[in-house]
């Protein structure tokens, strides 16, 4: 599939905000839908956010809409998660993901519709 290599996280307090990066490699990237993904110290893994593969379209948990938004640069391979408001129940590690990338979009959400994903990056948002 596609290699995916997040940046970004860190250390915040409560309201402030981090930009996450995952860069992707190949001259394919515009077929993948992507997705972010994260998870907190003894919880599973959960759905964050999804865009589509022209950007146009994007989907949020409900836990994140308003404060996150997803985005993509098709020309630099790359998409982002802008968290604002940020809140201690955000600390997690995020997850970059690919679909399969036949180039349809249907609003992915659960993590076996991914078939690639990066090594994440730690969030901490303190209190």
């Amino acid at each position: 599939q596609v290699q995916l290599v997040e940046s970004g996280g860190g250390l915040v307090q409560a309201g402030g905000s981090l930009r996450l990066s995952c860069a992707a490699s190949g001259r394919t990237f515009s077929r993948y839908a992507m997705g972010w993904f994260r998870q907190a110290p003894g919880k599973e893994r959960e759905f964050v956010a999804v865009i589509s593969q022209k950007g146009t379209i994007t989907r949020y948990a409900d836990s994140v809409k308003g404060r996150f938004t997803i985005s993509r640069d098709n020309a630099k391979n790359t998409v982002y998660l802008q968290m604002n408001s940020l809140k201690p129940e955000d600390t997690a590690v995020y997850f970059c993901a690919a679909d399969r990338g036949d180039g349809y979009f249907y609003a992915p959400e659960k993590e076996n519709d991914f078939s690639s994903w990066g090594q994440g990056t730690q969030v901490t948002v303190s209190s």
